[in-house]
């Protein structure tokens, strides 16, 4: 009762699990972001596409049973989905069966334009995303039309797609193709699906921005996680030879190789800059 009156008990929702609360949100989400509208020099070779893996699947089950309502961040996967369309690039939708995408509205930007342009542009793909199967049994072949594979952060992206064997043999695909693979915040646990069926991390040794699991822990002070998270990201990440660059969940922005990385969605913008000019330098 103390911690409602004071706005930082997490929202309870219909379905039994917990959004942030009134204060998290304050403190962590805006209304607009800060997106920059920049005209590039728009790429019109033949590697147009970007395959985006979304998560879809919404609530994470913390270490005190309770669950967070959590997702996709929208800023971390529409911020840098804006540049990169700027520039040129398209994008193919999927998620690991084929179910609607997942994302925290509760973190949308209601009044930034170009993020609900964007959305509205390719909702129908968010409710109708491709199956990472068919991805993986149809179109790997087409290596010479893919630039790169994004998979944008929010907690969501530490549900399923970490153990997920697609992940893995798309990502090992990439690497071995020299695609880029472009993540950010909880994003990067996604890389940890090379390492299935005891396979090589294939990421030993890259240099990677990656969400705090320091700040993770203190979110629950907030109200913005329900409990403590069930594993800790950045951790696991180096235990397998991952080297974090940042300490704060701020703007950092990492390439290594084609490894394109981001600390949180405080880096979305960056991000997104970082991918573009990357991508049409090596494409040129």
């Amino acid at each position: 009762m103390i911690r409602k009156l004071l706005g930082i008990a997490p929202k309870l929702e219909p379905d039994g699990s917990y959004s942030p609360s009134k204060v998290a949100l304050k403190l962590a989400t805006s209304p607009t972001t800060d997106f920059e509208n920049i005209g590039y020099n728009v790429y019109q070779g033949k590697k147009s596409k970007i395959l985006a893996i979304f998560t879809e699947e919404k609530n994470m089950m913390m270490q005190n049973g309770k669950q967070f309502s959590t997702g996709n961040h929208p800023v971390e996967a529409l911020l840098p989905m804006l540049h990169l369309k700027n520039a040129g690039f398209e994008f193919e939708i999927a998620t690991p069966t084929g179910k609607p995408v997942v994302f925290e509205m509760w973190a949308f930007p209601e009044k930034d334009k170009h993020v609900a342009s964007i959305y509205k542009e390719y909702e129908s793909q968010f409710k109708q995303p491709k199956k990472l199967q068919s991805f993986v049994d149809d179109s790997m072949d087409e290596v010479d039309t893919y630039a790169a594979v994004f998979i944008p952060g929010g907690h969501g992206a530490m549900l399923g797609i970490p153990k997920d064997r697609n992940v893995g043999k798309i990502l090992r695909w990439a690497h071995e193709k020299e695609l880029f693979t472009i993540t950010l915040c909880h994003g990067p646990g996604s890389l940890l699906a090379t390492t299935l069926d005891q396979q090589e991390f294939i990421y030993k040794g890259y240099k990677m921005a990656v969400f705090p699991d320091s700040v993770d822990k203190q979110t629950p002070m907030i109200g913005y996680l329900p409990g403590h998270m069930p594993w800790a990201l950045s951790e696991e990440l180096k235990a397998l030879g991952a080297q974090i660059v940042n300490t704060k969940s701020d703007n950092t922005v990492c390439l290594d190789r084609r490894l394109i990385t981001g600390a949180s969605p405080l880096a979305s913008n960056d991000l997104g800059k970082l991918a573009v000019n990357t991508l049409l330098k090596e494409l040129a």
